[in-house]
């Protein structure tokens, strides 16, 4: 066992599949990103006490607990701190407990020596705005690129204004992946040791959360970019409770049970298409938007069902389109970089007006207006259920981006509402001018974020070989 283990897990943007998501009928097309947070276990300094620190924050950043291993089954685990951290807290405590099932021989020593763990998160997963405020600085890329790795946030847990990237889901899969590595039960480079890893994480967030929600958020924690079907959540309302025993925990976690029918198909961006993302800073309580969109297609399910399946089409055929680009990008990449070029200086409504199109083209164009009626599906619903998934406000920001030439998607990512953005861009001129519409919006306040796509998901790391980590642990 390595005295330190750092586990980062990414962020995600669900490009399609939002409310779909959460019925095992359709699908969900999620990327995940560049920025991650990071969980940092090292041997502790008291004798059976767990410290977890979140150092970005500005108070309520510290917790501590009590666990000890008595007997070779025996756990006894109590949070020492308020106010709690049931995110923290319950990551701990059910990883514990299934570890105790799984009869790790070093577990009672390493408890008996105690645990120091620091989590931090990327930049990303913060608005910024306030900062580069109080510095007078602009709102663009420069001047974030300026603030130091996991800076403070100058915020609480329960202040702090959040860019919808994930970061509870990114927080307990790193903490859970670190946890089963530290320990010597899992490595998240193995699928076996992965799978479980995500069943925990999965049961851990739906714990915390107080539902079983979809869990695409925990799966591109773990997995990256991929095209997700959910799990039946049979599979952990049985177990939605504190006083689980281990046992059962352990059973209903374990991956080869026929509960866990999660389904993960690899996905890729093809070459040339870059994410960008934009922080909006408004915000909208994505539990409440779900739940009544919930209500909206329990009141009226054949309105719904005939909207869902309609937009379940579109999503698919958008997922097609993509995966079809990344084939013609390997048949001839000559052909597909000279059609990316070409599309690059004109905008997407006018591509299938571009004389003698290539296939390349023509599939470019397919998809940027598949994407178009996406969101006009995704209106309708934000109509019928009286709910904002694409406001109107949202709708002109998106609506300008599409109108730069070189921007192929602009869309709300996962649940809609107010707080985010993403746009998908052929070239750098396209990137730099749908930012510069975004440094000049007037109707909302909306600024850059640095986050790329990235398909890696969980990932075991060294502690140096992440800029200003070290630092945050000193």
């Amino acid at each position: 066992m390595s005295n330190t283990t750092v586990v980062s897990a990414p962020g995600k943007v669900l490009i399609a599949g939002g409310y779909l998501v959460l019925d095992q009928a359709y699908r969900g097309l999620v990327v995940g990103t560049t920025s991650r947070f990071y969980t940092i276990i090292r041997q502790g300094n008291e004798p059976y006490r767990i410290h977890v620190r979140s150092p970005q924050f500005e108070s309520d950043n510290h917790w501590i607990y009590s666990a000890a291993l008595h007997c070779p089954e025996t756990l006894t685990f109590s949070s020492e701190s308020v106010p709690r951290n049931k995110f923290v807290e319950t990551s701990l405590l059910f990883s514990l407990k299934v570890l105790v099932e799984k009869r790790i021989s070093s577990l009672a020593a390493v408890l008996a020596q105690g645990l120091d763990i620091t989590i931090v998160g990327d930049n990303d997963f913060y608005s910024q705005q306030a900062q580069l405020a109080a510095r007078n600085l602009p709102n663009t890329v420069a001047a974030l690129e300026t603030l130091e790795p996991f800076c403070d946030i100058h915020a609480t847990l329960k202040t702090v204004h959040k860019t919808g990237l994930g970061s509870s889901a990114a927080l307990t899969t790193s903490l859970v992946a670190a946890l089963f590595c530290h320990l010597g039960s899992g490595e998240v480079s193995l699928d076996a040791d992965r799978a479980l890893i995500h069943n925990v994480a999965q049961f851990v967030h739906c714990y915390a959360q107080g539902k079983v929600g979809s869990g695409f958020d925990v799966s591109a924690a773990v997995y990256g970019n991929h095209r997700y079907t959910r799990f039946n959540p049979a599979a952990l309302t049985h177990i939605m409770r504190e006083d689980v025993d281990n046992k059962t925990l352990a059973a209903a976690l374990d991956p080869s049970t026929s509960s866990w029918d999660n389904v993960v198909v690899p996905f890729q961006l093809p070459p040339g298409l870059e994410l960008i993302l934009g922080d909006v800073d408004a915000g909208s309580h994505t539990p409440t938007l779900v739940s009544k969109v919930l209500a909206w297609r329990k009141s009226k399910p054949e309105e719904a069902t005939r909207l869902w399946d309609d937009l379940g089409g579109m999503n698919a055929k958008v997922e097609q389109h993509l995966r079809d680009l990344g084939v013609m990008a390997k048949a001839d990449p000559q052909v597909y970089h000279g059609a990316l070029k070409q599309c690059a200086t004109v905008k997407a409504s006018e591509w299938y007006a571009i004389h003698n199109a290539s296939a390349i083209v023509k599939k470019l164009a397919d998809l940027a207006s598949d994407f178009g009626h996406v969101r006009a599906y995704l209106q309708k619903m934000s109509q019928l259920a009286d709910v904002p998934i694409e406001p109107e406000e949202q709708t002109r920001l998106l609506n300008a981006c599409m109108d730069v030439a070189g921007v192929i998607m602009a869309g709300v990512p996962g649940a809609g509402g107010y707080d985010a953005i993403f746009c998908i861009v052929l070239s750098e001129q396209a990137k730099l001018s749908v930012r510069q519409i975004w440094e000049e919006w007037k109707e909302m306040n909306v600024g850059p974020l640095l986050a790329q796509a990235d398909d890696k998901g969980a990932t075991a790391v060294a502690l140096n070989a992440v800029p200003g980590l070290a630092r945050v642990v000193e």
